[in-house]
């Protein structure tokens, strides 16, 4: 039985995609990069900031690294107002049925802490997640186990008792080197057939089959 749920939070818990692309489009603008098409930048998402750039320029040095990170953190904060992510369906209520069923809801995401924790505060979403996992708690981020391995340690569950939630092949890659089980959505950033790719467990289109398609307390 279930009684952890791992969530991804960019494509999993809210639709952050047209403000990841516009940020990183301005960005690149700024650094007088290339700008990169939509398809390109949205194959990044659930990379620590600093990969996904290395991914949409592998050909390039990026000695400037540094001040992009700098840059991207300035445009994000400017954008963010502008461009406000949507929850996406039935996320809200489901995490709240979750709770009150007894499982333990956490996130790991590769977006920072400070802004993971802000959009939770915001989306009303707080009073459910028990635990908050971002980009620079663990050294090796997705595909890598760690975050998961990171949650399973702090709450003292067993990866047996684990579920993984996330859009991305590396939610599932991530779920799945740490012994979890493993779930992908389909409406997020990547499609049914990359994540059965990847081996997830179970796949499924709207957030709210979570509470169907595995064993859950009730």
């Amino acid at each position: 039985m279930i009684r952890l749920v791992i969530l991804d939070f960019d494509g999993t818990l809210a639709d952050t995609v047209e403000l990841i692309v516009k940020t990183n489009q301005e960005v690149q603008r700024r650094m007088n990069y290339p700008v990169c098409k939509p398809e390109e930048i949205i194959a990044t998402i659930g990379l620590p900031l600093a990969q996904g750039i290395e991914a949409m320029y592998p050909k390039e040095k990026l000695e400037d690294l540094p001040m992009w990170v700098k840059v991207y953190r300035e445009v994000f904060d400017e954008l963010k107002t502008q461009i406000i992510p949507a929850l996406f369906p039935h996320v809200k209520e489901t995490l709240a049925e979750l709770t009150a069923r007894g499982c333990i809801c956490t996130v790991a995401s590769s977006r920072g802490r400070e802004s993971l924790n802000d959009f939770l505060q915001e989306m009303g979403l707080s009073r459910y997640i028990s635990y908050v996992l971002g980009a620079e708690d663990v050294t090796r981020a997705k595909p890598y186990p760690d975050p998961v391995l990171k949650t399973l340690e702090h709450l003292d569950i067993s990866a047996s008792e684990a579920i993984v939630v996330g859009d991305m092949p590396v939610d599932v890659q991530m779920g799945l080197g740490a012994g979890a089980f493993t779930c992908g959505v389909t409406y997020g950033n990547s499609g049914r057939e990359a994540l059965e790719a990847a081996g997830a467990h179970y796949v499924i289109d709207d957030f709210g089959e979570i509470l169907n398609c595995f064993s859950l307390p009730r």
